[in-house]
């Protein structure tokens, strides 16, 4: 089924993105912000018509929030530790569609639980293409921001933040949002957030203040999204590296915006760590269950 090639898709919160790869190289590409919370109910079938329609008539590797409770087919969260051979084997088939849904993970620790669709993928891909160390720490931005351990080529644990969905409530509908629509940088304000975030106190108060100070002139308003991301992703860092190895480079994975802040952050607080393409970590992934498949 798979030596003529196949499309690889990663379904987001909020966008999509497929790719037609033949031979492990990719032919065709698109993306669009049809993400799960874009789709109405009932409607993915329709959803995955338009992928073939542009890419072609090709098996669908799926991962993502299409496998969620309400996408395309329910698709298991594999508990950790999880290694690649288990997640090839657990693909959920859908009848008669030449489809299959990458699952997801799940991690419990006392009271504690988590889950995540898509970014394991992306984890199993970096290791595979040597993008990242089998044993390595993982910070991986994104609308639910994941911090992950991997552990001989196992993901073993992982922790969710839910960073950029609370930058995106603040910019659509906070007393702050007026100042929200200004690109984020690197650099003094954003750094000087980013320490108030790490001293762990109380994020809603702080985020008050932000208003306080903009209209008391001690902050510009074209700053205030720079000391927002650095205050929130300083908090961030400070929840997520909780219970994971106190030292070693950190692998940060995603998109490039969204990267070179937490990358700047780390670095700030002292944390060694480098960058890497989460598009280029996916299609490895997706290569590499293919392979497994084939």
């Amino acid at each position: 089924m798979w030596t003529q090639g196949y499309i690889a898709v990663d379904w987001g919160t909020t966008n999509r993105r497929a790719w037609r790869v033949t031979g492990g190289t990719v032919e065709d590409e698109f993306a669009d912000d049809l993400g799960f919370t874009s789709v109405p109910a009932g409607g993915f079938p329709a959803a995955v018509a338009t992928i073939r329609e542009r890419l072609g008539d090709l098996p669908l590797l799926m991962a993502g929030m299409v496998g969620a409770r309400g996408g395309w087919v329910p698709a298991p969260y594999l508990p950790c530790p999880l290694d690649l051979d288990t997640l090839a084997r657990s693909l959920v088939e859908v009848p008669g569609e030449r489809a299959f849904v990458v699952p997801g993970a799940s991690f419990v620790d006392g009271l504690r639980g988590d889950v995540i669709r898509g970014e394991e993928t992306q984890f199993f891909g970096a290791v595979h293409a040597g993008l990242c160390p089998p044993d390595a720490l993982v910070c991986h931005p994104g609308t639910h921001n994941k911090w992950a351990l991997m552990e001989g080529g196992r993901l073993t644990r992982f922790r969710t933040v839910m960073t950029g969905e609370m930058f995106s409530i603040l910019r659509q509908q906070s007393l702050l949002k007026a100042w929200l629509d200004h690109e984020a940088s690197p650099g003094e304000v954003f750094a000087e957030g980013v320490a108030r975030g790490m001293e762990g106190r109380a994020l809603t108060a702080d985020l008050f203040t932000v208003r306080a100070r903009v209209l008391l002139g001690s902050l510009a308003e074209e700053e205030v999204s720079s000391f927002v991301s650095g205050l929130l992703i300083g908090a961030d860092i400070r929840t997520g590296l909780k219970g994971m190895p106190g030292e070693g480079e950190v692998t940060v994975m995603g998109r490039g915006a969204l990267t070179r802040l937490f990358s700047a952050a780390l670095t700030q607080v002292g944390r060694p760590n480098h960058e890497v393409d989460g598009e280029a970590a996916f299609l490895a992934g997706a290569q590499a269950i293919v392979e497994r498949l084939s």
